[in-house]
């Protein structure tokens, strides 16, 4: 605004001095010397601008658990275990800007970085039934959440189709007789622009070639009998929530990060365990 009115004022007052300079009318001259006034008052008042903002960039990645040469464990019913970093990916970064635009009165453009990897993570010895639970840096964390495959050590299970993808075709190995998982493009901003901790619940049974008597009772059972339980939604299906009429309210049958009734949660455990059950 100031530069328009000043502009305005400057040509007004050279028109009335009237001459010329260097081929230039009085009036051009002033008109010139007035905008170039009003742009600096603009400047001062209404800002020139921010600079660029960047925010999550990170100079140097840590990865945790990938020790060469460290024994694969040897697991015989449900246990918790850390798994070693055996395959992973470069981290891929990715930005996204907002703000800038147009006009004097523009803000800032702020940039966010953000980052992602994939990894290949070794657990124990195969063959195993199934993993259960996951933690990431001691919380659990619902296993939905994750883009995760489970490779249960068997020895003709083939290689994972993203080491594939990455290695090439026939360079990625197939980790038989090992089982591991593969987590796919795991965001890592809620873990500190790092790899966090896994720990994950194991489940394996005994070996087709061993005598132990699990090896029967797993595969060979078909029903079980469920005792009622001590609460009243014990044995609901669906989430029930109760409030405290101040606008709170809690889940009276959900105990688990999966959002699921603790019955629902329980049937997926029994069936993962028990898979003859009917």
């Amino acid at each position: 605004m100031a530069t328009i009115l000043l502009s305005a004022a400057g040509a007004a007052i050279g028109a009335g001095v009237g001459g010329s300079a260097l081929g230039l009318s009085s009036l051009v001259i002033g008109r010139a010397v007035g905008a170039t006034l009003g742009r600096v008052i603009d400047q001062r008042v209404l800002g020139s601008g921010a600079e660029a903002v960047e925010s999550g960039k990170i100079d140097r990645f840590r990865l945790t658990g990938a020790s060469e040469g460290s024994a694969i464990a040897h697991v015989y019913g449900r246990m918790r275990i850390v798994g070693q970093i055996i395959w992973g990916t470069k981290f891929l970064e990715s930005t996204s800007t907002s703000g800038g635009g147009k006009g004097t009165s523009r803000g800032p453009a702020i940039t966010a970085y953000s980052y992602s990897t994939s990894l290949a993570i070794a657990l124990c010895e195969g063959e195993i039934r199934s993993v259960g639970r996951v933690w990431a840096d001691g919380v659990e964390i619902e296993t939905d959440d994750l883009n995760m495959r489970v490779y249960h050590g068997t020895d003709d299970q083939l290689p994972d189709p993203k080491i594939e993808a990455v290695e090439g075709e026939g360079m990625a190995p197939a980790y038989r007789g090992v089982a591991y998982v593969v987590i796919e493009d795991l965001p890592l901003a809620k873990f500190g622009n790092r790899v966090p901790q896994f720990s994950f619940e194991i489940v394996r049974h005994a070996q087709p070639d061993s005598r132990d008597l699990a090896t029967s009772v797993c595969g060979g059972t078909e029903g079980v009998a469920l005792i009622p339980g001590t609460g009243e939604f014990s044995l609901a299906t669906t989430p029930v929530f109760s409030s405290n009429g101040l606008g709170e309210q809690g889940a009276l049958n959900v105990h688990s990060p999966s959002g699921k009734s603790d019955f629902e949660t329980s049937m997926d455990t029994l069936r993962a365990e028990v898979p003859n059950c009917k």
